[in-house]
């Protein structure tokens, strides 16, 4: 073959694999890091298009599903604390009893419920907006699985930590926002927040704008200020918290997704996952714990749960794992079989991702926004920008 030839397949192979980054209205940023700090950061395009500011590894976005494993990490304080349990029924702290009507002597427990194995679906709305309970939502026949018990089958369900949530508020008496400051955020010394409310206003002034792939602002274009509202309300209602019953509705303050974070405080995190619990020489929770959360407790078997395509293949409370060598499994994000630990995100065209490797003691945070609802896709599940983003954590 023809020199000329192979360089122009190479290149052509090459723009079949990596995204233009940055494309129009595509922003990105990336920090990658080890137990010591950040080792290595970049950010490209704009973190508000409107007002023309660059974006930064300082900025905060809201930043999905890797709210989960933020979540849990607080989970495990409590645990820790002796408040809560993972295995006793959680109806027990919620009040009332979640039960999934085709398999009603099945208890529900939080181990379940943060590994989606409860049997709860998203087939009903979870942004449950204030002024209605969790109950009325998760209480439904709809909402479940009439096929699996509980424990039987992996199917990932937003759903599942509006009701965690409503757990916490009532057995610590701590409105969740508030509650994950106290336990996580803080702690770790985070300029972050569920639904902006306890950020502060340094941090609301960086917010990042999400925007659909053609830049228009689909959440918090704040213009600096905090928005009107922190929470889901009915349009033309009120905001008023002031007679809200705690623990009557966990999903207000979204913690399915709705934590705002930098890529620089996103990485303090996964060094807390690669010092097995510690933060700055300090015991944050115990090297169980951490084991506890990101080891799977779920890895499909080729029929044992809804694997997306073959993107969620291994599960641990709030974690996942890959890749999976099972056939359908499609997640080797990172390439050649390099094992990480951690969580991915994906809404209103942000993609993000938290991701350690403990063999080596590194790791990578990272999110793009202004994708649009589908991204060029990669050549794992993984969307392209994603993949391209990954391979800033050298091996």
């Amino acid at each position: 073959m023809r020199p000329w030839l192979l360089l122009t397949l190479s290149v052509l192979s090459a723009c079949a694999t990596v995204p233009d980054v940055p494309a129009p209205n595509v922003a990105y940023v990336w920090a990658t890091f080890d137990r010591g700090g950040v080792t290595a950061s970049g950010a490209s395009g704009l973190a508000d298009p409107g007002r023309g500011r660059a974006l930064t590894i300082d900025d905060p976005v809201r930043i999905a599903s890797i709210s989960k494993l933020v979540m849990a990490l607080g989970v495990m304080r409590l645990v820790e604390d002796g408040q809560i349990d993972l295995d006793r029924d959680v109806s027990d702290y919620l009040g009332w009893s979640l039960r999934n009507p085709a398999f009603p002597d099945r208890p529900i427990t939080l181990r379940l419920l943060l590994s989606h194995r409860s049997s709860l679906t998203d087939n009903v709305d979870y942004a449950v907006p204030l002024g209605t309970e969790v109950r009325a939502v998760a209480g439904s026949p709809a909402a479940f699985d009439a096929a699996h018990p509980p424990g039987a089958y992996f199917r990932y369900s937003n759903l599942n930590f509006p009701v965690i949530a409503s757990a916490l508020e009532r057995v610590t008496g701590e409105r969740f926002d508030r509650l994950m400051a106290r336990l996580v955020l803080q702690p770790l010394g985070l300029d972050a927040c569920f639904n902006w409310s306890t950020c502060s206003d340094a941090a609301i002034a960086r917010a990042v704008v999400l925007r659909s792939g053609g830049g228009q602002p689909i959440r918090d274009d704040l213009g600096g200020r905090p928005p009107d509202c922190a929470v889901n309300a009915p349009e033309g209602s009120s905001c008023d918290l002031s007679n809200y019953v705690l623990g009557s509705n966990g999903a207000l303050f979204s913690p399915q997704g709705g934590l705002r974070i930098s890529a620089r405080d996103l990485a303090v995190v996964g060094r807390l996952l690669l010092h097995g619990g510690t933060h700055q020489g300090q015991r944050f929770v115990s090297e169980a714990s951490i084991r506890m959360l990101l080891a799977p407790v779920w890895t499909f078997d080729g029929a044992n749960g809804e694997i997306d395509s073959g993107f969620y293949c291994a599960y641990g409370l709030a974690s996942q794992s890959l890749p999976v060598r099972t056939a359908g499994c499609r997640d080797d994000l990172f390439g050649r079989g390099r094992a990480v630990a951690g969580h991915a995100g994906d809404a209103y065209g942000l993609r993000s991702g938290l991701w350690v490797d403990p063999a080596s003691g590194t790791g990578i945070a990272y999110f793009s926004v202004g994708n649009g609802d589908d991204p060029p896709r990669g050549r794992s599940a993984y969307r392209a920008i994603e993949e391209w983003l990954a391979r800033k954590l050298r091996p």
